[in-house]
């Protein structure tokens, strides 16, 4: 199998993972600890696809490699978050410093990582790499804007905005989604002659 099919396929897992989690119908028919389950695999599947990401970026493309570097950050900081908030145990003090701070992080690294991709492909002509990058972007934008409404108050114990935070993750998800199937339809740099613009697609998916 092609490396971009990988990653594409790797990302369109983890993408569906996050898609499903907030949907109150999941929760209520699988419980909340098989829900928490369901995140923390779809954090694992996009930290796979940054890693793959990240080891077949080539330094000297120094934009797309910081841009996979902080992307393969974020998923890290994601696997931290996904993993403590599958422990049942923690009170709200604990979840707002075990849960919500990596989640905050790893939007922010997301963001970043996204925006180097787009600015990296916006002048490259390619189309199918610009829309991939676009579609990173607001992905990253929505799933920002989740880790903000998922804040916990400190004097209530609840989430912010959890109905925002929930539509938001699923927004975000969806957008990675179909960047991630994209991705799997472009070629790898070695499978077109126009290597320097077919090499795109792959790079631009370096803010997931």
């Amino acid at each position: 199998m092609r490396v971009n099919r990988w990653i594409g396929a790797l990302f369109a897992v983890g993408s569906t993972c996050f898609a499903v989690g907030p949907f109150p119908g999941y929760v209520h028919l699988v419980g909340s600890a098989a829900d928490g389950v369901t995140f923390f695999v779809g954090s694992i599947f996009f930290t796979s696809a940054a890693a793959l990401q990240l080891l077949t970026t080539p330094r000297g493309d120094r934009g797309n490699w910081f841009a996979s570097l902080i992307q393969f950050a974020g998923t890290l900081l994601f696997n931290l978050s996904t993993f403590d908030a599958m422990n049942e145990a923690l009170d709200t003090a604990a979840e707002n410093r075990l849960v919500w701070a990596p989640d905050s992080f790893g939007s922010i690294c997301f963001l970043v990582a996204s925006g180097i991709a787009y600015a990296v492909v916006r002048e490259s002509g390619d189309r199918a790499a610009w829309r991939i990058a676009v579609l990173n972007l607001l992905g990253s934008v929505a799933f920002g804007i989740s880790a903000v409404a998922s804040y916990i108050v400190p004097e209530t114990g609840s989430e912010l905005d959890l109905a925002a935070s929930n539509l938001t993750t699923v927004v975000g998800a969806l957008c990675f989604l179909a960047g991630g199937l994209l991705l799997m339809r472009s070629p790898d740099p070695d499978e077109s002659p126009a290597v320097a613009v077919a090499d795109a697609p792959r790079r631009a998916d370096a803010g997931l």
